[in-house]
């Protein structure tokens, strides 16, 4: 059994990785991008990829996001958050006051503007493909001066860290989810989150209201809404939906069914157990009781065992 991951060693991708108990001691495949992460569980190179898909600071990844709607038969089979912080690693002998480029993955740069502004109000970035590949590329001494990394990763390659902990957001956190080929999903547990891609059928007024209310009206809460364009022409957008709770669970079941009757364009992507061990509070109309009695009552009037 091997994990794919974006790698190298060090990444929060590697990081997340750690936090699956099957994944330990088995072999773990280093890939570049999603992309490759996805084609490798879909072509049977790996049992599973690990990806990040949230941020709680710069929000849905749009890359990974697209990859999942642009693949078939892959399942989402866990969740795992990864807290996010950053240090500055130079080459040794090299002082903050000799900094003037800086290497770092586009996300990582984002949410180190204020140290950086602060503390290098003059300095350049250049982009690299991932927080790692960015001191690989500083130690090989190929580009810039100092680069962003994961915390504590000069414990990984010879570089020194000059600033600690420089993440504008000290609670910000990833969150990343295993894919793997389709299978029957796990039960549920109480603390669930389902996931689905939906296209909206056509560019109309309401059209967006409409899909919502499949949802409102069966007490279902959403903790992600976030939409990508499908490409094919303006004013065409898929909804990539978090949906708290548990396909098993009757008012999500419901809801994904008036889903389907609304827009032909819906893609399962599993229901998981949560990171956060978060439990919805469902209203006693919206529970799985009342769903069952109403919809025995309708039987029994229907069969007219019921005045």
């Amino acid at each position: 059994m091997t994990y794919a991951y974006l790698g190298p060693v060090g990444t929060f991708t590697w990081t997340a990785l750690g936090q699956v108990e099957e994944a330990a001691g088995r072999d773990w495949l280093a890939v570049n991008n999603v992309g490759e992460a996805l084609a490798a569980v879909f072509d049977g190179r790996a049992e599973a990829a690990m990806i990040a898909v949230e941020n709680s600071v710069e929000g849905g990844v749009s890359a990974a996001q697209d990859a999942l709607a642009a693949s078939t038969g892959l399942q989402i089979l866990g969740e795992y958050l990864v807290p996010v912080n950053f240090d500055v690693v130079v080459r040794p002998g090299t002082a903050l006051a000799d900094v003037r480029v800086v290497v770092a993955h586009p996300v990582a740069y984002a949410q180190c503007r204020a140290w950086l502004d602060a503390n290098l109000p003059k300095h350049e970035h250049l982009p690299s493909t991932s927080n790692v590949a960015a001191a690989r590329e500083l130690m090989e001494g190929d580009r810039g001066d100092a680069a962003i990394a994961p915390a504590g990763f000069d414990a990984h390659a010879d570089l020194d860290t000059i600033a600690a902990s420089i993440g504008d957001n000290p609670t910000a956190v990833t969150r990343f989810v295993l894919i793997g080929r389709r299978r029957a999903v796990a039960p549920r547990t109480g603390t669930d989150k389902t996931t689905v891609i939906v296209e909206l059928p056509d560019d109309r007024p309401g059209g967006l209201l409409e899909m919502l209310e499949q949802f409102a009206t069966r007490g279902v809460n959403l903790s992600l809404l976030e939409s990508r364009p499908i490409g094919d022409s303006l004013g065409r957008y898929r909804f990539v939906i978090d949906i708290d709770g548990h396909v098993d669970d009757e008012r999500v079941a419901d809801a994904l069914r008036g889903l389907k009757r609304y827009s032909p364009g819906v893609q399962f992507l599993g229901s998981y157990r949560r990171a956060d061990g978060h439990r919805p509070v469902v209203p006693v109309h919206y529970s799985d009781e009342a769903f069952v009695d109403a919809r025995e009552w309708l039987d029994r009037l229907v069969s007219g065992a019921e005045e």
